[in-house]
């Protein structure tokens, strides 16, 4: 098999356990993710049911677990001599500053997800199943990608 086939079905299998793990953990549920960002909720109390009036800490727990398998993965894959299974080498990151552009899309992305419940992972996880509000939403975000390119081009 060509490497870029392989590459390719790799992908499409981390992307598919990616969404079904959204999908379990029931972050395509923007009425969670926004329960969780409602830290004023928790004079009311901790729900477990996505209460907008409750704070809700299971994308914590999402979260804890996500990172605990990124932590497991880079360990592993950090070992001297490691290869990868599909590419020749891996590619780390080398920037090891912040700048403007990594501040302020962290800040967009921060802003859009608290307003509307949904960023990129949940909404391409639930386009088989959500409603019109999620397809919306993903015609927004698509839009908002290209525009970003054509501003960062023009620069």
């Amino acid at each position: 098999m060509k490497q870029s086939h392989k590459t390719i079905i790799y992908s499409a299998l981390s992307g598919a356990l990616f969404s079904l793990g959204l999908v379990v953990s029931g972050m395509t549920n923007p009425a969670k993710v926004l329960a969780f960002l409602n830290l004023a909720g928790l004079k009311q109390g901790i729900s477990w049911n996505a209460q907008l009036d409750f704070w809700d800490p299971s994308l914590a727990l999402v979260m804890s677990g996500a990172l605990l398998v990124s932590w497991i993965g880079v360990s592993h894959a950090s070992v001297v001599g490691r290869r990868p299974w599909v590419v020749e080498q891996f590619k780390w990151p080398t920037q090891k500053h912040l700048d403007k552009s990594l501040i302020s899309g962290a800040a967009l992305f921060g802003i859009g997800w608290g307003l509307a419940g949904y960023c990129p992972g949940p909404v391409l996880a639930s386009t088989l199943v959500g409603g019109l509000d999620m397809l919306i939403f993903l015609a927004a975000m698509l839009l908002g990608m290209f525009i970003a390119k054509l501003i960062i081009h023009l620069l």
